[in-house]
């Protein structure tokens, strides 16, 4: 007789790891240090988990991640609001660290999600780099919101925090465009991105940051990583409308300003746009449309490492 699978969560804090096992019930805690992930990874090993589900706790967890894929262990980092949702279906409202690590093993034997290779670090450094651009970006249109209203003599303290602000930008902007001249892969992908009329340096670094499997899914697998795929919400006789939701935001955002740009200046998407628009579609449904159209097309692009021609506009 076969041993039942062994599933695992761990539900990652600052200081500590606490680990639920199923169907065993155990549940142990390691420190978060290098020593404690350490120990985890070999206890682990000796377990051979089925599946190990992590919470995305806002980096903590990419450390402890990426050492479990070293060692070939089965992980995944799951969405928390989707953990969650989870938690509330199965009537957990509760929240401590024990309880969340179980919750996390539950989900992991429940649900079993697909183990997806994670970003390798070069990768994932990316991705810091045009989160932490986010950011800086925000924190300067905060700035500028403030000193519309402030004082003269506050003004002037906004004046140099935004200009540090802009320089700390610049200066990333900088950093990210030598991390992708430098890689020869992310370069010829950025390249071909930005043959596209309305995908300009921005948009193609964080199309190469923040979704990886541009140019190998399906698709459909890539609408729906992008959370450009409408999703059906219908019930019996009624049918309502079909919106988009899920996926990543960093990406859709990127995907928005292209469209935006190439529904005034690139001719195939320019005339799809107006195209919807005279069929009565509202404006913002146009340009989602759009949206998903032109990833597509990239998707086909980076596939078959064709630079874009409105000539032949590629079978997306």
């Amino acid at each position: 007789m076969e041993s039942p699978q062994t599933f695992v969560g761990i539900d990652v804090s600052a200081k500590r790891l606490d680990v639920a096992v199923l169907p065993a019930g155990t549940h142990f805690t390691v420190a978060h240090t290098d020593e404690g992930i350490a120990s985890l990874v070999r206890r682990l090993l000796e377990l051979r988990p089925h599946i190990v589900v992590l919470e995305a706790t806002g980096g903590y967890e990419i450390l402890v991640a990426y050492a479990m894929s070293e060692a070939s262990l089965p992980v995944v980092i799951m969405n928390p609001k989707v953990l969650r949702h989870f938690a509330k279906s199965t009537g957990k409202l509760a929240k401590t660290d024990k309880l969340d690590a179980r919750v996390l093993a539950h989900y992991a034997q429940a649900i079993q999600p697909p183990v997806r290779p994670l970003k390798d670090p070069e990768q994932a450094e990316l991705a810091t780099l045009m989160s932490r651009r986010r950011q800086l970006r925000d924190m300067i249109v905060m700035e500028g919101n403030r000193r519309r209203t402030s004082t003269p003599k506050v003004r002037g303290n906004i004046d140099q925090h935004l200009a540090y602000l802009r320089q700390l930008l610049k200066d990333l902007d900088r950093e990210i465009h030598d991390a992708i001249r430098r890689t020869p892969l992310w370069h010829e992908k950025s390249e071909i991105l930005q043959s596209f009329n309305g995908v300009g340096p921005k948009v193609s670094a964080s199309l190469i940051a923040d979704l990886a499997e541009l140019g190998t899914a399906p698709r459909t697998q890539i609408s729906a990583l992008a959370g450009l795929a409408p999703m059906n919400r219908d019930s019996g006789q009624w049918r309502g409308k079909r919106t988009i939701q899920g996926g990543r935001p960093a990406v859709r955002q990127a995907l928005y300003m292209a469209a935006l740009v190439a529904s005034r200046h690139n001719p195939v998407i320019r005339e799809f746009y107006q195209r919807l628009r005279q069929a009565g579609k509202p404006a913002k449904v146009a340009l989602t449309a759009c949206m998903r159209k032109i990833l597509v097309i990239l998707n086909a692009m980076l596939k078959n490492r064709t630079y874009w021609n409105p000539q032949l506009p590629l079978a997306a």
